[in-house]
């Protein structure tokens, strides 16, 4: 798409909508490419409008970096299933993340380990996400009435992240479902100390 016919487009849609536009195509270059290798320009043209445009929307590339990340910053429901179904559940579902061959770890490691620490706000949203996490592991444990739930729910947060890890450097999406297995293990045995008492 050239520029002229971006910027006749700007001028139909919303600023919701573009902004909307803007980071659909910013999420798929970032995840996909890496942030530092992905440049405003390759954005922006990615949707047809000008770079000036672009930082009518997000006034810097930081700024599109925490509106990136900020959208993937979804709310972890709790639903009405089993807490242990959803708890395992979660392994199952990065098991189907990793097979489907797009995954490329966690998007807010990624944006950690390739900003370091000078974009605070990068920082602060990955370790908003990863308490998130944590805390929904909590509140299931703590339906299931296990021993000591956040202490609990560190450990799954940490065998969610590392089954992750592996995954990726092995190639090898199997190794969600032994993160599953041992996070199974830990549930069993807290709930079994619990009853003791």
């Amino acid at each position: 798409m050239n520029a002229q016919i971006g910027v006749i487009m700007s001028r139909w849609l919303s600023t919701e909508e573009m902004q909307e536009r803007i980071l659909e195509a910013a999420d798929r270059l970032f995840y996909r490419q890496g942030i530092r290798a992905v440049g405003v320009d390759t954005i922006a043209d990615e949707i047809g409008i000008s770079k000036r445009t672009l930082y009518n929307y997000y006034p810097s590339k930081d700024a599109l970096i925490a509106a990136y990340m900020s959208r993937r910053l979804v709310t972890l429901e709790i639903t009405d299933r089993p807490p242990l179904d959803q708890i395992l559940g979660a392994f199952d579902g990065l098991d189907r993340s990793i097979a489907a061959k797009r995954f490329r770890g966690c998007a807010f490691v990624n944006a950690v380990t390739e900003l370091g620490e000078g974009t605070p706000e990068a920082h602060k949203l990955a370790i908003t996400f990863k308490e998130n996490r944590r805390l929904w592991f909590r509140e299931l444990l703590s339906r299931l009435g296990v021993e000591d739930e956040d202490r609990l729910a560190t450990q799954l947060a940490i065998l969610l992240d590392g089954a992750i890890a592996t995954a990726l450097v092995r190639g090898n999406s199997a190794m969600t479902g032994a993160a599953k297995e041992a996070a199974a293990l830990l549930i069993v045995s807290a709930t079994k100390k619990k009853r003791k008492r």
